[in-house]
């Protein structure tokens, strides 16, 4: 039993590798098999991409053959189609022609129809020239009357358009009295009479409806010349206006036609305007000697010619800080010349309080604002401050008071001290000296205060 049991493990394991080796064989084939079919669809597909193109080219082939036997059918179609339509617009053209000439003859044979239709014609003719002209008229004076030019910066009279926007403030301006003229305004005794006469004379021009007279205003910067012109106008129950002579040169070829609008709407105005020309000299130059330009020597001479003769409708206040650069015709349109100086030491001294107490004393008892005021002597400290800005314009010297101010609100407490006040100035004193070194380094003198009259 022994050796039966013995030969039969002996044989199992003889039998093992050849077992293995048959299991490993079965997949092997399966990958045999399976190549062989993607072989055979790869070949199916490649023969009936083949017998497409095939199939294509031929079709293509036989199309081709098609279309070069049936050219000539074609194009014959083609011809008959063109003769067709020539034929057929000859016919219309004859047939309106016909159709033209047979109502011509008959309009032209009846003169009732001439008649109507000619008079038809002119009345069209004349209704759409005179509409043309009637709407430029129109916007020409509603412009006149509702807006302002755009020269004009500045100007007191009233407009449908502001009144509609601040009918609070429009109503005030009309229930205000005529100020006096030199309200505000601090100038040497001997000019201070002069332009008051002018002042009454120029109010009563106005009264009397008579021709105003032309003024020229010279002088250094800030000496109070806008400043007159305004409350001149005010006092006098005039509107004013202002335009400056530095917006005229950039304006080109169109400044001819905003000067003329200018004086188109000063002309419009019921109570009279006054209009201002501030830096008058930047485009009032000679035209001689200057090197112009063409528009600019245009704008000018629209300028002469509106100005040639006196206007009961506007007065004209030139203001020039170099009135020698005018050219001789606007010399020649002058009535009178005023000179502004740089105050003195009494006007200086009447600046400085005055301006002491708009912008510092005034504010600081009202108590409405962050400002207090420690206790020294203003008088004396007015006085003190007169002396030591010699040289400076009345803009300067109000400059100097908003400096004040501004130093109080810029402090801890609130409170302007002498102190503060005394440094403020020497700042402000070096700052003109600065100016003064520039102007010399141009080759200008600095403009000097008047000397009093004995």
């Amino acid at each position: 039993m022994r050796r039966i049991y013995g030969s039969r493990r002996s044989l199992c394991r003889s039998r093992r590798p050849c077992d293995e080796v048959g299991c490993s064989g079965y997949p092997r084939r399966r990958l045999l098999i399976l190549q062989h079919q993607k072989a055979t669809v790869e070949r199916e597909m490649e023969l009936r991409h083949k017998n497409e193109m095939l199939r294509v080219e031929a079709e293509a082939r036989a199309r081709a053959r098609a279309e070069r036997e049936n050219a000539d059918i074609t194009r014959e179609q083609i011809r008959l189609k063109a003769a067709e339509h020539r034929q057929t617009i000859l016919e219309s053209i004859r047939t309106a022609g016909t159709l033209f000439g047979e109502g011509f003859r008959a309009f032209v044979t009846d003169w009732d129809k001439v008649t109507a239709t000619v008079a038809g014609l002119t009345l069209l003719a004349v209704g759409v020239y005179s509409a043309k002209n009637a709407t430029s008229v129109a916007g020409r004076y509603f412009e006149a009357r509702l807006g302002k030019p755009s020269l004009v910066r500045e100007t007191s009279r009233i407009t449908v358009l502001e009144a509609l926007r601040h009918p609070v403030q429009v109503s005030r301006r009309l229930l205000s009295k005529p100020q006096d003229a030199l309200e505000g305004v601090v100038l040497s005794p001997s000019l201070e009479a002069r332009v008051r006469d002018i002042a009454i004379a120029t109010r009563n021009t106005k009264k009397n409806r008579s021709l105003y007279r032309n003024i020229l205003m010279y002088g250094p910067p800030g000496t109070g010349k806008t400043l007159f012109a305004k409350k001149l106008a005010l006092h006098s129950g005039m509107d004013y206006a202002i335009m400056t002579g530095g917006d005229v040169a950039p304006m080109g070829r169109d400044g001819v036609t905003a000067m003329h609008k200018v004086f188109d709407w000063a002309n419009t105005s019921r109570r009279g305007l006054l209009l201002f020309v501030d830096e008058a000299d930047a485009f009032l130059r000679k035209r001689a000697t200057e090197k112009i330009s063409e528009d600019l020597r245009a704008t000018l001479n629209a300028f002469l010619h509106r100005t040639g003769q006196h206007s009961s409708k506007f007065m004209l206040v030139l203001a020039s800080n170099q009135p020698e650069q005018f050219d001789w015709a606007i010399n020649d349109r002058i009535d009178e010349m005023v000179s502004f100086d740089l105050p003195r030491q009494e006007e200086r001294e009447r600046l400085v309080r005055m301006y002491f107490d708009k912008y510092v004393l005034k504010p600081a008892t009202e108590g409405k604002q962050r400002l207090k005021l420690a206790q020294f002597d203003y008088g004396k400290k007015c006085s003190e401050i007169a002396r030591l800005t010699e040289g400076m314009s009345g803009r300067e010297i109000s400059q100097l008071a908003v400096a004040w101010q501004a130093m109080a609100y810029a402090s801890e407490d609130g409170v302007l001290t002498e102190a503060m006040m005394d440094a403020r100035v020497q700042d402000a004193i070096q700052q003109h000296k600065q100016k003064m070194q520039w102007l010399r380094a141009e080759g200008v003198q600095p403009p000097l205060p008047s000397v009093p009259s004995k």
